[in-house]
């Protein structure tokens, strides 16, 4: 009689998605606020698909690739654009919706005012600031540096064959590296920093080729049904009141169904 009661108290609870949410390390936000924000998306997917949507909040990137690794969760809401394709081309998830807005982020090298750095090649025996190594900003950096065939060092100071590369966790924190003479270089992909940086004056030598981030992938052991619930409800929220007002509180504009060619040259591009 037990075993019945829990089995059927199992069952009213109806069947269950685990979202993890993974926002990004250069950016200063609490495991609160980020909960609160996804938690009224997660409530209108769960309607929406008739599914109760679990959020789980994974802050490191390494534990985020581990529960990919094993597709621990159904759903992942992954920031660094790196760790969601890197499960994708491993054939584990598939990505389901791109986040509006956050479909073409590109990183912008930013120098002092009436700096003789005119090219990436002009780098060589100069110091370069990017935000947290294992951020997507600093992985597009290395792709630019890789696909424009210029050597980093560790080396202080670098040789004149090198660029140095250094790192400070938060995009914002960029700018001071450059005003205090840290660094010759900052690269970001914060626009408020850009524009803050260039209304003061400042110069941008160059931009990266743009990657989608923020992306809403879903496990390959869904079935493609699954799948196209959550893909139908998250793009057509924009489109209801309730939808609307979720996307209010988690500050995104919408969702958008993902350009697989775009994806692919991406994933060869930041060398995955």
């Amino acid at each position: 009689m037990l075993a019945g009661l829990f089995a059927a108290g199992a069952g009213a609870q109806g069947p269950v998605l685990t979202l993890a949410v993974t926002e990004g390390v250069t950016y200063q936000a609490t495991p609160k606020e980020i909960r609160d924000r996804f938690t009224p998306l997660a409530e209108y997917v769960g309607k929406a698909t008739g599914k109760h949507v679990k959020i789980v909040l994974v802050p490191a990137y390494d534990d985020l690739r581990a529960g990919l690794a094993k597709q621990e969760y159904d759903l992942a809401f992954v920031h660094p654009a790196h760790v969601a394709m890197a499960a994708i081309k491993a054939g584990r998830y598939r990505a389901i919706a791109w986040t509006s807005g956050f479909t073409d982020y590109t990183v912008s090298l930013l120098t002092n005012a009436g700096a003789p750095l005119k090219t990436l090649g002009d780098l060589r025996g100069n110091t370069v600031v990017t935000p947290d190594s294992d951020s997507i900003t600093a992985v597009m950096v290395r792709a630019m540096f890789r696909t424009g065939n210029l050597t980093t060092t560790e080396a202080k100071p670098p040789p004149p064959t090198a660029a140095r590369v250094i790192t400070t966790r938060y995009q914002d924190a960029v700018p001071f590296y450059l005003d205090n003479g840290f660094a010759q270089v900052g690269a970001t992909a914060a626009k408020g920093v850009v524009k803050s940086w260039t209304d003061k004056g400042g110069a941008v030598l160059t931009q990266s080729r743009s990657v989608p981030i923020k992306q809403l992938i879903a496990s390959t052991r869904m079935t493609a049904e699954e799948q196209e619930q959550v893909r139908d409800a998250l793009i057509g929220m924009s489109q209801t009141k309730g939808g609307r007002e979720a996307l209010e509180v988690v500050g995104y504009k919408g969702f958008v169904a993902p350009d697989r060619n775009v994806e692919t040259a991406a994933i060869s591009w930041l060398g995955l």
